[in-house]
Order: structure tokens, then C-alpha cells, then sequence
């Protein structure tokens, strides 16, 4: 890209792709559908792969000389192709073990890694019709059925303490030890790359991930969140990293345990 009106033709591109995804999920839901199993146990069903099919077309149309890599693909043994120069990364339904379970708390996923690092990303959250877009020093919120968006920002920690999201389907007993040391106000499960949404629009302001999460289900949502102006790091203080693919498969692209945070008292 060479600026920033190019990417934001390339989020606007990513938000119609991502909601005419969440449009094919909701149908597919209102049908009914039945989850299988893949190899490392998570759940996928029907509306994981039309999704899927939905965004990489778009994509493709819209971008054909930049190569993705897409979650369902993945799974199937096809790795993807992870460059220097760009790739997309896709998540067509995140948080499937909420959508099988009838909750809300499922997004889309779409974002733009050049050099290991999201700068554009797309987080559709389709029960709610709410969309979340982020670029360097942007993001932005899409209310459903308003006709424009409007500016977010992370919040620094309230006097009365901090708000901490925790992962509904993937809590572990080193995220609660975690949270033990820093005596938040409050905890609130949730599913999803919607919790870094909720920390960049000021609603929270701590999501300790210290479980298994993969490269697709953090990076268009770390994009919001760094555009609002919060920040994500390693328990070693380092930044996640996108394309590793270092082993074949799905292996390859799991993160390491990291914390999502809303602006610093300093900012």
C-alpha cells in the first residue's frame, strides 16, 4: 500500500467482504447446522466454510496479487503462502464454540500482515451488525444501520480499578493467577476477537490470553486495538508475530500466552 487512502479502500473492501460472510453465517444459523470435529478437536461447521468461501473470493477479486492464508484452509493441510511483502489473514467465523453454543459472541476476521505485523484489519461482529476497523493511528466503529463510523479510542484504567475480559470457552488457571496479582474490578467472560474490540472502544481495559489462541484469531482484532491506541504483548514483553508457519499445518501459526491492553496511564 502506499498510503492511507489505500488502506482505507482496503478496509472498506475488507468490511464488505467480512459482512456479506456474516450475512451467510446468520442464514446458515437460522437453517441450523451440525459442528464436526477437526484434527486438533475444535469444532467447524458449514457456515465456518462458506464464510471462508465468501471473503476469499472477495478478496481475490478485489486484491489478486496478494496471496492469504485462511483458517478452514489450514485445517484442510494447505498452508498458505506468508510473505514479506503481504498476505491476508482470515478468520471467517471466530469463536465457533459460541456459535454452535447459540451466543452472540462470534466475529469475522480479515487482516492485512506486512512483516510479521497486522496494519489493516476488520472485525465484523454479525449477531450485533456492528464492524471494527483498524490502521495505524485509526480504528473506527460501524453501528449497525448507521450510515457512517464513528472514531474510538482505548481508555486508560479508571480510579475504580480496571475491567478484565477473559476468554468464555478457553479460561485458563494461569489466566486466573494472572488476573490475582493485578485485583481487577471486575471480569467478564467473553468469546471471541470481540474482547480487543471491547478494550479499543473504552468498555474494558485487560484481556490476558494465556491459553492457545492461532495466528488468525488475534491479528485483524490487534489491528483495531492498536489504532485505538492500546497495545498487545508477549508475557516476555515482545510483539506477536504474524506468518511464522514454521512447521507445516496449523502448529505452525498458534501464538504465544499474551495480554491485550487498553492506553497506558502515560499515553
Amino acid at each position: 500500500m502506499s498510503g492511507q487512502a489505500d488502506a482505507f479502500h482496503m478496509m472498506e473492501i475488507f468490511k464488505a467482504a467480512a459482512e456479506a460472510a456474516g450475512q451467510a453465517i446468520l442464514h446458515i444459523r437460522a437453517a441450523g447446522c451440525i459442528a464436526e470435529t477437526k484434527p486438533d478437536a475444535s469444532p467447524v461447521t458449514a457456515a465456518d466454510r462458506e464464510a471462508e468461501r465468501i471473503i476469499v473470493e472477495s478478496l481475490a477479486a478485489a486484491f489478486p496479487a496478494i496471496p492469504y492464508i485462511a483458517e478452514e484452509a489450514c485445517s484442510e493441510g494447505l498452508s498458505g503462502c506468508a510473505t514479506h511483502d503481504g498476505f491476508f489473514l482470515i478468520d471467517p467465523l471466530d469463536g465457533t464454540r459460541e456459535f454452535v453454543a447459540g451466543r452472540d459472541e462470534f466475529t469475522v476476521n480479515i487482516a492485512y500482515v506486512v512483516d510479521g505485523r497486522p496494519v489493516v484489519g476488520m472485525v465484523h461482529v454479525p449477531a450485533t451488525g456492528e464492524s471494527f476497523g483498524g490502521l495505524p493511528g485509526t480504528a473506527l466503529k460501524w453501528r449497525a444501520g448507521a450510515p457512517s463510523p464513528e472514531a474510538i479510542a482505548a481508555r486508560q484504567p479508571p480510579e475504580g480499578g480496571m475491567t478484565a475480559l477473559v476468554s468464555r470457552s478457553h479460561r485458563t488457571p494461569q489466566t486466573d493467577a494472572y488476573l490475582e496479582g493485578r485485583k481487577p474490578a471486575e471480569i467478564v467472560p467473553m468469546g471471541s476477537s470481540l474482547k480487543f474490540c471491547r478494550i479499543a472502544e473504552g468498555a474494558a481495559d485487560l484481556y490476558p490470553c494465556l491459553g492457545t489462541t492461532m495466528e488468525w484469531d488475534t491479528a485483524a482484532a490487534e489491528a483495531v486495538l492498536v489504532g485505538a491506541g492500546g497495545h498487545v504483548e508477549t508475557l516476555e514483553g515482545g510483539s506477536l508475530r504474524y506468518g511464522k508457519h514454521a512447521d507445516i499445518g496449523r502448529r505452525g501459526f498458534a501464538n504465544p500466552p499474551f495480554v491485550a491492553y487498553g492506553a497506558s496511564p502515560s499515553a
